[in-house]
C-alpha cells in the first residue's frame, strides 16, 4: 500500500532551512518566487524528534554518523575489552565502510563516508572484532590485524535487520559489510503557496559592561544581521509500506513495528519542525490541514501544481484558507481527470477552517489529528 500524506503549515518569521550564505532557501516556481525546505531538512527533522523516538522506541533507531570506530570502541569496551585495546584497533574500523577498505590516516574515529548505522549493525561488527582481540597478547598484536581479516568474518550483511529509521529513509554504502537499503519513503521539497518577500533583521548585541553614558563608553558590542520571511509550506511525503516491511525483515514483529513507523511518521511530521534559527525565531507550528490517501494501486501524485498560481493572502480567505480550498481543488480535478484510484482517504483541518471549506466530497472527516494516524495505522496488515 501507499500512504501519501498532503500537509499545510503556515509559518511566522522564521530562517528554517538556510542556503550556504545564510538566507532561507528560495526557488522560482509557477513563474515567482517561493520559500522552500529541502526534503533533506525535513527527513532529518522528523527523524531527530523526540516524539518520532518516543512512538518508534529508542532501541529501534539508528545513528548517522562518520564516527563509526568511536561507536565500535564505545561498544567493545561495554563488552569488557580493555580500552586500550579498543582504542588501537579504530584505524582499522575507520576502514570499515569504505568501498576501498582503508584506513583514515587523518583521523582514526572517523570513516570516509557518512551513514546511518543501527545497533545491530555496531554489535555484530564489534563481535567480529573481539573476536580477534581476544587473541591478541599486547596492543603490538592488535595494530597487526588486518581489516581483511576483520572484513571476511561479517558474512550477515543481507540478512543482518536494520534501524526502522533506515528501513523508512533508505541506506547507500559502498561496502559488502552493510547492505544498501532502498527507502520506503519519498519526501518533496517543501514550497511556499505564496509568493515569498524577504526580510532583514537588523540587530545589535549590547555589551552590558558599557554604559552609554559617555561617548567613549557608548556603542553595541555587535551589529548584525538576518535574514527571514513568513511563508505557508505545502508538505508532500509517501510510505510505501510494502517497502517497508521488506526493509525490517529480520526483527520481531514486523506489522507491529511498521504500524510503530508509520505512526512516527505522521507524529514527527506534525509535531515538529526543522532547527534552524528557531532560538532567534520559535518557529513551531502545528498543521492547519492534513490530508492523507492510502492506494492500492502506486500512483504517487503531489498537488504541488494546485499553488502554481501563487496564494494571495490578501484575498478574500486569505493564505490559509485559500491555499486549503487549492489543494481539495487540485484534488478533485486530478481525481476527475486521471481516475487515479485511492483506497481511502482520511482528512483533518484546523476548526479555525473546518466550517469554511467543503470537506465533504469523497473523503472521511476526522475530529482530531490522532483519529487521521488510528485510522491509517487500522488499513495496515
Amino acid at each position: 500500500m501507499l500512504i501519501e500524506i498532503h500537509m499545510l503549515k503556515n509559518y511566522p518569521p522564521t530562517n528554517l532551512n538556510r542556503d550556504d550564505l545564510g538566507s532561507p532557501k528560495t526557488c522560482v516556481f509557477g513563474g515567482s518566487n517561493r520559500s522552500r525546505i529541502s526534503s533533506q531538512c525535513l527527513k532529518r527533522s522528523w527523524r531527530k524528534s523526540e516524539i518520532f523516538a518516543d512512538t518508534v522506541g529508542a532501541e529501534y533507531l539508528g545513528t548517522r554518523t562518520r564516527k563509526f570506530p568511536v561507536l565500535v570502541k564505545d561498544k567493545l569496551v561495554e563488552m569488557g575489552v580493555l580500552l586500550e585495546y579498543a582504542e588501537a584497533i579504530m584505524p582499522q574500523m575507520s576502514a570499515i565502510g569504505n568501498k576501498d577498505a582503508k584506513e583514515n590516516k587523518k583521523d582514526v574515529t572517523k570513516t570516509a563516508q557518512i551513514a546511518i548505522y543501527s545497533m545491530q549493525d555496531i554489535e555484530d561488527i564489534a563481535n567480529v572484532a573481539k573476536a580477534e582481540l581476544d587473541q591478541c597478547k599486547n596492543v603490538s598484536d592488535v595494530k597487526k590485524i588486518k581489516v581483511k581479516d576483520i572484513a571476511e568474518k561479517i558474512k550477515n550483511a543481507k540478512v543482518r535487520p536494520i534501524s526502522v529509521d533506515i528501513a523508512l529513509f533508505g541506506r547507500m554504502v559502498t561496502s559488502d559489510m552493510f547492505r544498501d537499503v532502498e527507502a520506503s519513503v519519498q519526501v518533496a521539497h517543501a514550497l511556499s503557496t505564496n509568493r515569498v518577500i524577504m526580510e532583514s533583521d537588523y540587530f545589535v548585541a549590547m555589551d552590558d559592561l558599557v554604559s552609554g553614558k559617555s561617548l567613549e563608553d557608548a556603542g553595541a558590542g555587535m551589529i548584525d544581521s538576518t535574514e527571514f520571511n513568513s511563508s505557508c509550506y505545502y508538505i508532500y511525503a509517501s510510505v510505501d509500506t510494502d517497502i517497508l516491511a521488506e526493509n525490517l525483515a529480520g526483527v520481531e514483529d514486523v506489522p507491529g513495528l511498521a504500524k510503530k513507523a508509520v505512526e512516527g511518521m505522521l507524529n514527527a511530521m506534525a509535531f515538529s519542525d526543522p532547527s534552524g534559527k528557531q532560538h532567534a525565531f520559535a518557529g513551531h507550528i502545528l498543521p492547519s490541514f492534513t490530508l492523507v490517501e492510502c492506494k492500492d494501486k502506486k500512483i504517487p501524485v503531489s498537488y504541488t501544481n494546485a499553488f502554481v498560481e501563487a496564494i494571495n493572502p490578501n484575498e478574500d480567505g486569505g493564505l490559509i484558507q485559500n491555499s486549503i480550498e487549492k489543494l481539495l481543488q487540485e484534488r478533485q480535478i486530478i481525481r476527475k481527470d486521471y481516475a487515479v484510484p485511492v483506497k481511502e482517504s482520511f482528512v483533518f483541518c484546523s476548526s479555525r477552517y473546518s466550517d469554511k471549506v467543503d470537506l465533504q466530497n469523497f473523503l472521511t472527516v476526522c475530529g482530531s489529528y490522532e483519529e487521521i494516524i488510528q485510522n491509517v495505522i487500522s488499513l495496515l496488515p
